[in-house]
């Protein structure tokens, strides 16, 4: 793990593995990160926004959930975002198979999850 933290903060060891890619893979490789730092970000801010904006819910706390649930799912974005770009960024030196995620799918289905539950708690407080 350690080891795989290092390489992000190592451009040389990158371009010490396989051959420079043409610019354009990388600069596509490194435009889908920032788009992936931008989700990370807008759940930051999500969080942020309803630990400071949203009323109290019915349930006890509820509010500071959703808030750590937003504040963790954004910073687990920006740290599979960087793993993502790093291992990407080697695959193409290297002419292998881009790799494979489920997080996309994972990050998806938790966003999907927390938008039914919101919803539910803003029924259960409408009804209430």
């Amino acid at each position: 793990m350690w080891e795989t933290i290092r390489r992000w903060f190592d451009p040389r060891e990158l371009r010490s593995v396989g051959h420079a890619p043409d610019y354009r893979f990388s600069l596509a490789n490194e435009r889908t990160f920032l788009a992936w730092l931008r989700t990370g970000l807008a759940l930051i801010a999500g969080g942020l926004a309803a630990a400071q904006f949203l009323p109290r819910l019915p349930l006890a706390h509820l509010r500071e959930v959703i808030a750590v649930a937003l504040l963790l799912l954004g910073g687990a974005v920006a740290i599979r975002a960087v793993d993502h770009w790093a291992r990407t960024e080697r695959a193409i030196r290297l002419g292998e198979e881009l790799p494979a995620s489920r997080f996309p799918a994972v990050l998806a289905l938790a966003v999907a999850i927390g938008a039914l539950l919101l919803m539910i708690a803003v029924l259960v407080r409408g009804v209430g």
